[in-house]
């Protein structure tokens, strides 16, 4: 072998011996598929949203039927109207079972008043807890995770001592 073909062979030896650079990716493309990916959680995001924003306008209409729903079957309680309280407690009972399917339910007005969710109209001096609900004037929804309607509610309030004079109005 000629010294010209042995320092060819070492030389390819020596290039095979070596990793080939891997090709460096443009950092523009990089940027350019993390905005995109961005963008389109964005927009499922907004997209939710919005869908929730159309059934909670819905939804919010329906609630003053479910109330008055609940009014009638009070009111048929007191009367001997079977059949009228049989069948308001049927439709009652479907539309609640409605907005239940669609992700409404209703707020929790047992125990403390919770400025998130109650909506305190009175505070009435009681034994009770002072901040606990008394009373549930009209009963409040919840959208998954957001208030449609606050419950409005009566609040605890502490008892007035007897010898703090009464002020007159």
């Amino acid at each position: 072998m000629s010294e010209e073909q042995v320092q060819q062979e070492e030389q390819a030896q020596a290039e095979e011996q070596q990793p080939e650079p891997e090709p460096q990716p443009d950092d523009r493309l990089l940027r350019l598929a993390a905005d995109f990916e961005n963008y389109k959680k964005r927009a499922a995001r907004e997209r939710q949203e919005y869908v929730q924003l159309a059934n909670e306008r819905l939804i919010g209409e329906l609630l003053p039927i479910l109330d008055d729903l609940e009014r009638a079957l009070s009111a048929a309680e007191q009367h001997e109207e079977a059949q009228l309280e049989e069948g308001v407690r049927l439709v009652h009972r479907s539309l609640a079972t409605l907005l239940g399917r669609h992700g409404v339910t209703s707020i929790d007005t047992d125990g403390k008043f919770d400025p998130h969710v109650h909506e305190a109209l009175l505070s009435q001096p009681s034994e009770a807890e002072e901040g606990s609900v008394l009373d549930v004037v009209q009963k409040g929804y919840k959208l998954g995770e957001r208030v449609v309607r606050p419950a409005r509610v009566v609040v605890a309030a502490p008892q007035a001592s007897p010898e703090e004079p009464e002020a007159d109005a």
